[in-house]
């Protein structure tokens, strides 16, 4: 355990601070300020010897928290980067990108501020870079097998670094320019800075993992292709295709996909020329969705000059405090406000959009809405509440419905399940002998920690059924689920 006394001693939870609100629009970097490290080691001994560290459940990979909390509050932090690496091969990405269900189920949060885990995750990985103590670790010998991933999200990354340093032959192949899938055009710099996800990719390469950006797999090489190719084939092609918003309006000018958006946004942001980018500048924005998307939409627009942003929750809006059917250990429904929520727009819930307006031009030019009431699993409009907002730019930030059925799917003949989801054994294994599935593709949409934890999970299956056994961590089975009411 950290410090015997340090959750009485410190009881307040100390997070770094952000950036000025009018500084950090300016600009594409990260929000927030480096934590000093004597004030971090302070939240890392307020970890406790609570006896069962629920925060293992809370967290997909099983992180040792404890363990690293307690090197960190010690000032050995060799010591924690080797805990934290032992069951992460990214902390760095989950530091900054994951909303930490392991707080939520932190013990000393049953009554007190939990542990700041994300923080200290994250400054233990920063300071291993920093001291150079994260070095390739190359396979002793090659093993003569291949394997094939689709995809360069967190999934096929923790996948293909698994398989790689098990000694198998792996190519890594994404359609876009450059790989990291969603982490490098999907995540705003403001989130995460490009140069976090260059450097660990540098880190593979030089570890022997292969990695063929601008190929569309399906397209340029097919299904068929890739099973002679290589002795297994690891789809972590993630959930890609988007919710639409069937209302009247919808096909307009200016309502667009955030996946749409975002990216174009990122690439600029990098440097990058992209013809007749959809910016916000100057236009009355509305974001339809309130999740982590949406808000990476709000902060987008902001640094594009919007006029004005508002964004929508068909939802009421969630409480301060755990409601009464969320207890602890369960990730509750609260209301938080992230960085993009803070610099500035109108939060607006248990509003629906009935019709988008449009001008003679076949723009947008604005959205009707009603207020709704949310009872008893249903939506019901409240009478005499419509109203019209305006708005020249309407982001659909709604979620993800399945991967894409076109192409390679259709291609390797793989089942889907009831969901629209590509349908795995417990082995991570598709109805194809030796295409495994890893990720969104298979889950549904979720965050980058559980990702990560299908991709460790895939690897162990594909290593054992490559070799006849494996002695890769398997952090999770396929039908586990998160702790969520």
């Amino acid at each position: 355990m950290a410090d015997p006394r340090g959750f009485l001693k410190n009881r307040e939870r100390e997070l770094p601070a952000r950036r000025p609100v009018p500084v950090r629009i300016k600009d594409w970097n990260e929000v927030y300020e480096p934590q000093p490290v004597e004030e971090l080691r302070q939240q890392a001994g307020r970890c406790m010897d609570c006896g069962i560290p629920f925060c293992h459940s809370g967290c997909p990979l099983g992180n040792l928290i404890p363990e690293w909390n307690n090197f960190a509050w010690q000032g050995r932090w060799p010591d924690a980067i080797e805990r934290l690496h032992a069951t992460n091969n990214f902390p760095e990405f989950t530091g900054r990108l994951c909303p930490a269900p392991c707080e939520t189920s932190c013990v000393l949060g049953i009554n007190q501020p939990p542990v700041t885990i994300k923080q200290v995750e994250v400054t233990t990985i920063e300071r291993a870079f920093d001291d150079g103590r994260v070095v390739p670790v190359p396979p002793e010998r090659l093993n003569g097998r291949t394997v094939a991933v689709i995809g360069s999200g967190p999934a096929g990354l923790a996948t293909a670094q698994q398989l790689t340093r098990s000694g198998h032959t792996v190519a890594v192949f994404e359609r876009a320019d450059k790989p990291g899938g969603l982490l490098r055009y999907g995540i705003p710099e403001f989130k995460m800075e490009k140069h976090v996800l260059d450097r660990r990719l540098a880190q593979m390469r030089a570890e022997g993992t292969r990695f063929r950006s601008g190929v569309d797999v399906g397209t340029e090489v097919t299904g068929a292709q890739l099973r002679r190719r290589y002795d297994a084939v690891v789809l972590a092609i993630g959930s890609t295709v988007p919710r639409g918003l069937n209302v009247p309006g919808s096909d307009l000018d200016g309502v667009v996909q955030s996946m749409t958006y975002l990216p174009q946004s990122n690439r600029v942001s990098l440097g990058q020329s992209v013809p007749d980018q959809i910016v916000a500048t100057d236009k009355d924005v509305v974001v339809i969705g309130g999740g982590d998307t949406g808000a990476d939409c709000i902060g987008t627009a902001h640094r594009q000059g919007a006029r004005s942003v508002t964004s929508l929750e068909i939802m009421p809006r969630p409480g301060e405090e755990r409601a009464p059917g969320q207890p602890w250990p369960t990730y509750p429904m609260l209301f938080r406000v992230a960085s993009a929520h803070e610099e500035g727009g109108e939060r607006v819930y248990a509003a629906s959009t009935k019709e988008i307006l449009g001008d003679e031009h076949g723009k947008v030019s604005g959205l009707r809405l009603v207020e709704v009431a949310f009872e008893n699993g249903t939506f019901t409009e409240v009478e005499g509440t419509e109203r019209v907002i305006p708005a020249q730019l309407v982001l659909l930030a709604m979620g993800f419905l399945g991967p894409q059925r076109e192409g390679l799917v259709e291609q390797l003949g793989v089942e889907l399940d009831e969901r629209g989801n590509i349908r795995r054994d417990e082995n991570f294994m598709t109805s194809q002998p030796g295409v495994f599935v890893a990720g969104d593709a298979g889950r549904g949409q979720s965050l980058i920690v559980w990702a990560i934890a299908e991709g460790r999970s895939a690897a162990q299956g594909v290593d054992a059924w490559l070799t006849g056994s494996s002695t890769l961590p398997r952090p999770i089975s396929p039908t586990e689920r998160p702790l969520v009411v």
